[in-house]
């Protein structure tokens, strides 16, 4: 067994402020504020319901619902069916309850109890009557390309946000052709379209961002949050002449066409567009930053590395998320940092590896195929871990470690016993590290593998409970690590993949492809299969979505069904005696979830260590609108 560890919190609470930040390289200013009441109570996060699943067995139904982080230390609750309570005693050292021998179909709703005074009724329960929920989907239209080569669409990446404000989350789903490329494929694709569905599948729009978006992993990273704090999700994308949102109203010329012979599409204009989440409405588009420029400048003359776009969204105030939208990583490296306030973009700073103030220091071609978003230095703002390299909250380089890029890195608390974060990564460059893991906040490295040719795949994250924090493992090394760099176990999981909370206890399981497993270091023992379900992403199997979504803290999973007519979820049968406010309430795990469909998805991580021996975990200071 671990050891129970001390664990320090960084708080976000902010004093009120009021400065001018310059837009490097811009030359632009704008005037950032962050209000009293707000800095007094934390970062801004989604009202949201108690999101009660029940989740049917053999033996009866698992009841879990959101501990929020606006609730009491002290809340417990009761659960009822139909009106009638079920539970003998208030429910206090978890949020899940096993209904024994009841029907699929039974009722549930739970009421909190505050200072003795039970509440009102909760929304009812989403019923998992056969150990998933399927949320019904309605596949665009296939076509056929100018080379006369037809296509059809899969469901792909999702997102969740509230996009109209009742309090549950909604998910927005981009539908891929099937002749989708890589960056490094020449061909034409169809276009990518993008839903905003409900869970009961009645869909709020549909927005075709056209045929001057090229169809890839690596074109379209969608951003669902709520920006403004008005209580419901905005999405924003990068578009173009010719795309169409969801009132049908065209951006630019409807009849552009700006594909060349190889399908790449390398002039005209580009856009950044905010859009109601609601309605799906194009509430305002403004240039893309950057501008592609050139297309040689960077690094190939075809459009490979032209566009390979990341996007995320981020607490730069401390307080308020900002939209966070990049260009390239394989040489020159552009991050956008955007403000969306009252129905208009402010550009915050942007962040140019070729400005006189970065070049020559190292922060070019060191991006990954994902970012991910933490406040690494403790100071209560957000900063981008952008790969090999972070930029700070103000937008200027904060430590580049000049390892290069790669294919996949994690970001969290994965050694408890030292101070702050940590960031696993693996390297492509074969005269760099192969593995590593650094001290998020300095870049400096706490252990390295020799160099060991092109390591596609690594993940980190607390999978066994015989050895303290974090496991890391990648696919050109042997062995698991732990968080000194040690080889703690020889055999490796079957998965180097994404990682879930799902079973009831806090070790992490292994999702890949279309099942979850449980590591063991003789064997994996499966927990879950999907049925008639896909993963996504060619090699990359991963799901349209994995993470908190619905119930207690535990992870559900988002696969599409094999006929793409729906999307499944999957949240967990198992029981467990931890209590824990509900991840999505944690803004490093929330803006996590944002990412995840950036490029090469990964699973998400909080701002805190979850797993075997952990001290009890934190609760976020936050505001909801």
């Amino acid at each position: 067994m671990k050891h129970p560890h001390r664990h320090r919190r960084r708080r976000v609470l902010v004093p009120a402020l009021a400065a001018a930040t310059a837009l490097v390289g811009a030359g632009l200013t704008t005037l950032v504020a962050t209000d009293d009441a707000e800095a007094a109570t934390g970062r801004q996060v989604e009202a949201l319901d108690r999101g009660v699943v029940s989740v049917h067995t053999d033996s009866g139904n698992l009841v879990s619902w959101r501990w929020l982080a606006t609730d009491p230390n002290d809340v417990s609750f009761n659960v009822y069916r139909a009106g009638t309570k079920v539970n003998s005693s208030p429910i206090t050292g978890s949020t899940n309850y096993f209904h024994s021998g009841a029907p699929a179909q039974a009722d549930y709703t739970v009421r909190a109890i505050v200072n003795g005074v039970e509440q009102a009724d909760s929304v009812h329960a989403v019923q998992f009557r056969s150990g998933y929920k399927d949320v019904p989907l309605t596949p665009p239209s296939g076509g056929t390309t100018p080379d006369g080569v037809a296509y059809t669409y899969e469901a792909n990446d999702a997102s969740v946000g509230d996009l109209d404000g009742d309090g549950a989350l909604d998910i927005v789903l981009k539908w891929q052709p099937t002749n989708a490329k890589d960056n490094s494929q020449s061909g034409y694709t169809g276009n990518t379209i993008v839903d905003g569905v409900k869970l009961d599948g009645t869909r709020l729009w549909r927005i075709d961002l056209g045929r001057n978006i090229r169809s890839g992993a690596h074109y379209t990273q969608f951003q669902v949050y709520d920006y403004d704090g008005d209580g419901k999700a905005e999405v924003a994308m990068k578009t173009a002449d010719g795309t169409t949102d969801g009132t049908g109203t065209v951006i630019g010329s409807s009849s552009a066409d700006y594909r060349n012979s190889s399908g790449y599409v390398l002039s005209g204009p580009e856009y950044l567009t905010m859009f109601n989440g609601q309605t799906g409405k194009a509430m305002q588009s403004v240039d893309y930053v950057p501008a592609r420029g050139t297309v040689s400048s960077w690094g190939d003359s075809y459009g490979n590395r032209v566009d390979r776009f990341l996007a995320g969204t981020a607490y730069l105030d401390g307080s308020r998320p900002s939209l966070i939208e990049a260009r390239g990583y394989y040489t020159r490296t552009v991050i956008a940092a955007w403000d969306w306030r009252n129905g208009a973009f402010t550009r915050r700073w942007t962040f140019d590896t070729n400005s006189s103030t970065n070049s020559g220091k190292g922060y070019d071609s060191q991006g990954n195929h994902q970012l991910s978003v933490a406040d690494v230095d403790g100071d209560g703002k957000d900063e981008i871990v952008y790969g090999s390299m972070a930029v700070d909250d103000n937008g200027a380089g904060l430590w580049t470690t000049k390892n290069g890029h790669g294919d996949a890195m994690h970001v969290g608390d994965l050694d408890p016993s030292r101070t702050g974060l940590e960031e696993f990564k693996v390297d492509e460059d074969s005269s760099k590290p192969s593995s590593w893991m650094a001290d998020a906040r300095t870049g400096q490295i706490i252990w390295s593998t020799a160099a060991n040719g092109d390591n596609g795949r690594g993940v980190a994250g607390d999978i066994w409970a015989g050895s303290a924090g974090a496991e890391s493992w990648s696919s050109a090394e042997s062995g698991i690590r732990n968080p000194k760099g040690t080889v703690v176990s020889s055999r490796k999981p079957s998965s180097t993949n994404f990682l879930s909370w799902w079973d009831g206890d806090t070790v992490r399981e292994l999702l890949d492809g279309t099942h979850i497993d449980k590591y063991g270091t003789s064997s994996d023992t499966r927990l879950l299969t999907g049925a008639d379900v896909h993963s996504n992403n060619s090699t990359k199997a991963t799901p349209s979505l994995s993470g908190d979504i619905l119930g207690d803290w535990r992870e559900e999973v988002v696969w599409p069904t094999t006929d793409n007519t729906a999307l499944r979820i999957y949240s967990t049968p198992y029981e467990t005696s931890t209590k824990i406010t509900t991840l999505l309430h944690d803004t490093q795990y929330r803006t996590a979830l944002t990412w995840q469909n950036t490029a090469y998805n990964q699973p998400p991580h909080p701002s805190f260590f979850l797993g075997d021996g952990m001290a009890t975990a934190p609760r976020p200071t936050v505001h909801t609108p």
